[in-house]
């Protein structure tokens, strides 16, 4: 009697089990008197009766059918296992985990913009996770229909109504169709919305969304590049600083020594200029600096008297101005002044 009873003991389990699987069917087949139920982790195991839940089983472990699983179903809690017959119900095992899915536009996304008038092609990607939140559900609307499920699955559904939500999304009043990434955030919030109500009738929930890049046609991106250039080309000192210590740092600005040296002196010499116009705002309004009363002036013509202004001999050639006869800045010998860049001497 005992090699007959282990003959029809079986063992109830998730037997097909894959990463990218949501759920599995073990059906059509009776559970025998000593049959055992392995639940591992990462999965529920939900009792079906005629297509009504009889109980859900979260613990991990192995059961027995009879003694551990039976007194908690609710309507078969009495039942009795007979030797000839046993008990024939479907077990749906569950994955509990929350899936990641990477999607991606198929085709560009027509996006409606005034500048266009065949509308903004516009390709996106991203990542979008779910996971299984309503039992009940999910086994009205697709585990009754289904023996098995799959994250493909869903993507599917997914990827079908994207591009609408997509256009929906970055239509919206305000948006910059230039500057898309900026507004992502807005954007992958109100789609994740709207996701989630799409599959709430499969019984699953979309817990996050989330949109990596937008990209554009070639011409489209070519022409966002040239407008950021025009931008900075149209601040000259920005532009000229930014290049020069770009080129400098990449070893474009060289030459034997020379090139360099005189490429920094230009740097340093405008620096210097920025830092006397902010040290003195008038430079800034093309007033020229001079120096206050009591100070040591450059000499002057006199009234009546046509004495020229001092220009050093040949012999004192060495010696410089103490100060600059282009803008009055004073010198403290320099071979260039400190202002204007003037070369002295």
């Amino acid at each position: 009697m005992g090699f007959f009873r282990n003959q029809f003991a079986n063992v109830v389990e998730w037997e097909e089990f894959r990463d990218d699987m949501i759920f599995w069917k073990w059906n059509n087949r009776e559970i025998k008197k000593g049959s055992k139920l392995i639940i591992r982790s990462g999965q529920d195991a939900v009792f079906i009766n005629n297509g009504k839940i009889e109980g859900i089983f979260k613990d991990e472990g192995e059961f027995n059918i009879a003694s551990e699983i039976v007194p908690f179903l609710s309507t078969l809690k009495g039942f009795k296992f007979g030797f000839n017959s046993g008990m024939r119900v479907e077990v749906l095992f569950v994955n509990t985990k929350e899936f990641t899915v990477r999607w991606g536009t198929q085709n560009p996304v027509l996006i409606p913009t005034p500048q266009l008038p065949g509308g903004m092609p516009i390709r996106a990607n991203g990542t979008f996770n779910f996971k299984v939140n309503d039992y009940v559900t999910l086994i009205d609307k697709v585990a009754g229909i289904k023996q098995s499920y799959f994250v493909e699955d869903v993507k599917l559904r997914i990827t079908s109504v994207l591009d609408q939500l997509l256009m929906k999304w970055i239509s919206q009043e305000g948006k910059d169709m230039f500057n898309l990434q900026a507004n992502a955030i807005d954007i992958a919030r109100g789609i994740r919305e709207d996701l989630d109500m799409q599959v709430m009738d499969d019984g699953l929930a979309i817990t996050g969304f989330q949109v990596m890049s937008f990209s554009y046609p070639k011409e489209i991106q070519d022409m966002i590049t040239k407008t950021a250039s025009h931008e900075m080309i149209g601040n000259l000192p920005k532009y000229q600083q930014v290049s020069m210590t770009d080129g400098i740092a990449s070893g474009k600005v060289q030459g034997g020594g020379a090139a360099s040296d005189m490429a920094g002196m230009i740097m340093g010499m405008n620096l210097t200029k920025e830092m006397m116009k902010n040290l003195n705002p008038e430079q800034g309004q093309g007033r020229p600096l001079h120096p206050g009363p009591g100070a040591n002036q450059p000499p002057q013509p006199v009234a009546g008297n046509h004495a020229e202004p001092f220009v050093p001999s040949a012999s004192e050639g060495s010696k410089r101005p103490n100060f600059c006869p282009n803008c009055g800045a004073k010198n403290e010998g320099a071979n260039f002044c400190p202002n204007c860049g003037q070369k002295l001497g």
